[in-house]
């Protein structure tokens, strides 16, 4: 299995622009990891509290709904590597303001907020077009890989930034962290100076009104038989289920009563099961990859049912690795899917409501649920979490396998064929 994964990972390698996207995008990811947990650690060490935690994750997470539908359509017409290399220069300047803020001694939880809350905004307007390269990037055939590949990256990064930044916090302070998050931008900014992709064509008859492009992208999805299915199963599990990675800080705290070695033992595992579940699918080269969406948030509401009822940090570990290989098994899955089958002129709008749904549905059952642990502790939400998408799952999952023509048989060749 892993000879033949390895070979899948190898070739999608071979082309050059997407090789260097990738090792950019991988040292930025571990900088952006690394900055979430730090600024969640740092909400929890000026307030005491799961709720403004919470609150801050949400204000990471769910500017997405304000300006990526917007930023979807603007991919469509637009550049997409230009839209990635602008972005990321504004990151870089919020994130220093917050370094220069907390060096200074003069930042407050409002402060925080306000800045993650920008930080979120310019991640959100980046995020259709960082998705929608890809298919730009590689051949059909390697797409599949490519998108393994991603998953890998992401995931190493969820393992190496908490751990990372839980060092950095305990050796050096948190200001190390965002420091090292500003570096990592700008050699993602340098790397990517070398990739040239043509905009996309003018397409004739197009729409000249952004908002009419961006109802026009959620109807071509909500309409399709198998799109619509995948939208709303990550939409109820990413408030009900994924949220809780957006509480570990708490968690680690409160239910284990660890500190920021814990929170990065926790962060980290999630971020193993993860790797272990990109490799597995790139061995499988997308084949049954609608089958393994359904088991893979079956799989992963019952993580999340023994993370709450964990009676110690062993067994807390062992139920995030398989929540990291479960959430990526079928997000990667579900996004594999959904690029294959995709027209190319809605490709950004399309990956636009990906990207609200994976950011936003976190946001909102982080505050949902930072709110609720402030009263009846955290274990009770996540109990609720886990039922409620054991629920979601069973019912959205038997229409997902009944559409699972429309998502293998209408296959869209890549702009890079």
């Amino acid at each position: 299995m892993l000879t033949r994964g390895l070979t899948n990972l190898r070739r999608a390698f071979a082309n050059e622009d997407f090789a260097r996207f990738t090792s950019g995008n991988a040292v930025s990811l571990v900088g952006m990891w690394g900055l979430r947990i730090a600024v969640g650690w740092l909400a929890w060490d000026l307030t005491q509290s799961a709720f403004w935690v919470g609150l801050v994750a949400f204000a990471d997470l769910f500017p997405t709904i304000l300006v990526t539908p917007i930023a979807g359509a603007i991919a469509d017409r637009r550049s997409r590597l230009a839209i990635v290399r602008v972005t990321q220069l504004l990151s870089i300047v919020l994130v220093t303001l917050l370094t220069l803020a907390s060096a200074a001694g003069v930042l407050t939880v409002e402060l925080l907020l306000i800045l993650v809350l920008l930080n979120g905004l310019t991640m959100g307007f980046k995020q259709p077009s960082r998705m929608a390269l890809t298919r730009a990037l590689v051949p059909r055939k390697d797409l599949p890989s490519a998108i393994a590949i991603n998953a890998i990256v992401f995931n190493l990064a969820r393992f190496v930034g908490p751990a990372l930044a839980g060092v950095l916090i305990l050796t050096i302070g948190v200001e190390a962290v965002f420091v090292f998050d500003v570096l990592s931008s700008v050699f993602f900014l340098v790397v990517i100076r070398a990739i040239h992709l043509a905009p996309p064509p003018a397409h004739p008859g197009r729409r000249s009104h952004l908002m009419r492009d961006v109802v026009e992208g959620l109807r071509y999805t909500m309409a399709h038989p198998g799109l619509g299915p995948i939208m709303l199963l990550m939409l109820i599990l990413g408030i009900c289920m994924r949220s809780y990675v957006e509480l570990l800080p708490a968690y680690s705290a409160e239910v284990m009563g660890r500190g920021a070695d814990g929170l990065a033992m926790l962060s980290a595992g999630i971020g193993i099961g993860a790797i272990l579940a990109a490799f597995w699918l790139a061995e499988r080269a997308g084949q049954g990859l609608t089958a393994v969406v359904v088991a893979g948030h079956a799989a992963s509401a019952l993580s999340l049912l023994l993370l709450a009822l964990a009676p110690n940090l062993a067994v807390a570990l062992t139920a995030v690795v398989a929540s990291g290989f479960a959430i990526a098994t079928a997000g990667v899955a579900s996004q594999t899917l959904t690029q294959r089958v995709v027209e190319e002129t809605m490709l950004g709008r399309v990956m636009s409501l990906y990207g609200v749904i994976f950011r936003a549905g976190p946001a909102a059952g982080a505050l949902a649920m930072g709110a609720a642990a402030d009263l009846v502790g955290l274990r009770a939400p996540l109990l609720a979490g886990a039922v409620l998408s054991l629920a979601a799952t069973a019912w959205l999952g038997r229409r997902l396998l009944r559409a699972e023509s429309a998502l293998t048989d209408a296959v869209v060749t890549s702009s890079a064929d």
